[in-house]
Formats: structure tokens, sequence, C-alpha cells
């Protein structure tokens, strides 16, 4: 912005009016500030853009994350997707926050910025070319009449001055008659002064009537000038208000989500898929999955031929069947040795897993259940000195499961008497004579 011209220098400034000198600086500085203020609505926005891409990422990591809970968790049926449809809403949403975040950038923060380039240009020695002739336009206007103001301002000085030297002057001479010790040429200076003052308060008046006189008769002409600067000051000001307006509405377009019909569609999908959610739906099928209204092979009349050795093969097959996935309890690993082939462990419940329906507690299909009256009997108690034997070592620690596996701690010998099936047991016999099966990786041969 430039300098106050040199007229104005020494005018004493009345009020804040516009039409005193210089003050139609706050007019000038309204151009600066318009172009800050297209930067600070710039800023806004982007900010507000930073703001909706957060919360957007928010929605869809969160989304991400309980729609991997809830279908790993208990719940299920159609209450389970009740409850994922809310996961859907909120990365239906996240999607229109993105696209909230693309409009105020690539539309609304470009167009600001565009019209700010257009609006107002730099010039070389710094500033703007529109507040350089906006200010030049009111110093020319206000540069006659700042004029006159300053004549007028100096003759009221002089005028002033006068009117106190006259009341000096006539003070002295009052004082003069009750001084006998003045003589007559004396008092004749005196009397002269107070002529003399009375002649300069004449002179004084009539220059200052004058010049304030050219003052007004100049004034009309000052303020319609002035009022021609201010009007194109003004029309500026309106082209950026109306375009703050425009912005601004398009920006309350853009955040206004109740306007876009996809944003209705995803609470309208959201609430029908609640509504869809049936309890006795869901409870007809966990009962028909996972309570009486499963299947069942029920305990029948078998005959008595029976393999020993073809039922614990199945029985081995089935076993491992019903444990894929499962942790083997009871194993506890020593040392520092890994443990090959471990079978990895799954959730406690998993409601997409298959019970087996074949399962008989029926002790008399189990070939190593007991048939004796006492109920000792053991299958493993027959000759088994037939077939080459050799002494192994535990690797691992391996609790049996059931009542024909043998258990055992990392270091124990036993003696292998059959080599591993083709399920990945061996039977064994432990020094203390008990014989039954564990598993062949458990295991190494002492050299």
């Amino acid at each position: 912005m430039s300098v106050a011209y040199d007229d104005s220098i020494g005018v004493e400034v009345s009020s804040d009016s516009f039409w005193e000198v210089g003050n139609y600086k706050r007019t000038v500085k309204r151009i600066d500030d318009g172009h800050r203020l297209c930067t600070d609505l710039m800023n806004c926005l982007h900010e507000r853009a930073r703001i909706e891409k957060a919360y957007a990422q928010q929605l869809t990591e969160w989304a991400r994350r309980w729609r991997q809970l809830v279908e790993k968790g208990p719940q299920y049926g159609t209450v389970e997707k009740a409850w994922t449809a809310v996961m859907s809403e909120a990365e239906r949403v996240s999607e229109l926050h993105l696209e909230v975040k693309a409009s105020l950038m690539n539309e609304d923060f470009e167009k600001i910025k565009n019209w700010q380039k257009e609006a107002f240009h730099k010039q070389m020695m710094g500033g703007f070319k529109e507040t350089k002739e906006a200010e030049d336009g009111f110093r020319k206007a206000q540069k006659p009449w700042a004029k006159k103001l300053k004549e007028v301002e100096a003759a009221k000085k002089a005028h002033h001055a006068a009117c106190k030297e006259e009341k000096l002057a006539i003070s002295r001479e009052a004082n003069s008659k009750a001084d006998p010790s003045l003589n007559p040429e004396q008092l004749k200076k005196l009397q002269d002064k107070v002529e003399k003052c009375k002649q300069d308060v004449l002179k004084t008046k009539e220059k200052y009537e004058k010049s304030l006189k050219e003052l007004d008769q100049g004034t009309p002409q000052y303020m319609e000038n002035m009022e021609q600067v201010f009007e194109q000051c003004q029309q500026f000001e309106e082209k950026r208000l109306r375009f703050f307006r425009e912005v601004l509405l398009e920006v309350q377009k853009h955040l206004d989500l109740s306007n876009v019909a996809g944003y209705k569609t995803i609470y309208r999908d959201l609430e029908q898929s609640i509504r869809a959610a049936d309890a006795v739906e869901d409870l007809r099928w966990f009962r028909a999955n996972h309570g009486p209204g499963m299947a069942m092979n029920w305990p029948q009349f078998e005959d008595e031929e029976w393999s020993a050795d073809l039922n614990r093969t199945l029985s081995r097959r089935e076993k491992k069947k019903a444990t894929d996935g499962v942790t083997l309890t009871g194993i506890n690993q020593t040392g520092d040795q890994s443990l090959p082939n471990k079978p990895s462990s799954v959730s406690s419940y998993e409601k997409t897993q298959s019970y087996p329906t074949d399962w008989s507690d029926d002790e008399s299909n189990n070939p190593f259940s007991s048939t004796d009256a006492n109920g000792d009997s053991n299958p493993f108690d027959e000759d088994t000195t037939s077939g080459m034997e050799v002494r192994v070592r535990a690797l691992y620690d391996y609790e049996g499961q059931e009542h024909d596996e043998l258990s055992f701690k990392a270091g124990d010998e036993l003696t292998k008497m059959e080599d591993e099936d083709e399920q990945g047991w061996c039977k064994g016999r432990l020094d203390n004579g008990q014989v039954g099966l564990y598993p062949a990786n458990y295991v190494e041969a002492i050299q």
C-alpha cells in the first residue's frame, strides 16, 4: 500500500470519518484483505478435506476389524447378517466421505484458487495492482481538498494566535494604567500594541474565513471524486462477496449427504437388513445344526466277527478326521528342539465346523474296551514279540488322550513294536509293560 502524500502531513484528523484525510486507507486495505480471505477459505476447505479423508479411513478400518470379529465370533444366522450390515454401511459411507473430500479439493478449492489468481494481480515491487489503483484514485481525489484543508488549519492557527496576542496586549495596557512608574511614552507603546493586535485579529480572521469558504466550495467536488473511487472499490468487493456466497453454496451441497440419493439408499438397505433378522429362524437353524435336530448313528447290533487291527486303524482315521485343526492337549515340549508337524490351534468355537455324527460311546464297538467281567483285559496283552522291535526315545512329552494311548515324558525310552501306520501312529510298549499307541513323530530311534 502506498504511503500517504505530503499534502496530508500536518493535517489534524478530528474523527475516524471516511471523509477525513487518509481515512480512505481502510477501504484500500479491504482489497488486500480480500486476497487474504481467499487464502483463508482455501485453507479452511483443505483442512475440512483432510478431516473427511481421515474419517473415511477410520470408518473403513473400523468396519474391517469388526467384520472379522463378528464373522469369527459366536454370533450366527440372520442376526449376524444384520450386524455385518452395520459394517457395510460404514464402508459405503466411507466412500461418500472420500467423494466429499475429492469435491472440496478438486472443485471448490481449485475454483477459489483460480478466481483469486484472476482477481488479484501481483506487482513486481510488491502488493497488488488493484490496491495501488485504489490508493492512487483516492489520493488524486483527496489531494486538492486536503491542500485547502491544510490552508484552513494554518489560517485558523494564525487567527487563534492573533486573538491570544490581542488579549495579552489588552491585559498589559490595563495593568499599565495602575502603574505610576510608567511614563506617557511607554503607555503610548502599549496602546499601539493593542491596536496592532486588533488589526492582526481582523486580518487573520478574514484570511481564515476566506480559506474556509474556499474549502467549503471545493467540498462537493471532493465528495463526488471520493464517492467515484469508493464505488469502484465497492464493485470489486461485491464481486468477491458474491463469489464467496456462490462457493459456499457449492460447499454446502458437497457436505450435505442427505441430498445424495445413494446416502438414503445406504440406510434404507441397513434398515431392511436389520428388520430381516429373525430370531425364530436362527433358533431353528441352531437346533438343526448344533442341537437335537442333528443326525445320529444310534448304536445297532453288530456281528461278533471283528478285526481288532482293522478297528484300530479305523479308530485312528476317525480320530484324525474329528481332530483336524484341533490342538492336542497335554503336550509339553521340553528343550530347544522344534516340534515337527505340530498341529495348529484354532478357535475353541467355530460356527462353521462340522461335528461327527457317527461317534458312539457304546464300548461294545471299541476293541480296546473291557470284555472281561473285571474290566481289566487289554487287547495288547497278547503276544507281541513277533516282528522287529526297536528301542526308541521320546522327543516330547505326550499325554494319552484315549485309554488305548501311551503317556510318556521327553527322554523316556520305550519299545516300538510295529511300524508307523498310514495315520502316523505306532504301537509300542513302555518298560512297565503297558502296550498302546503313540504319535510316530514324537520319538526317535536309539542308535
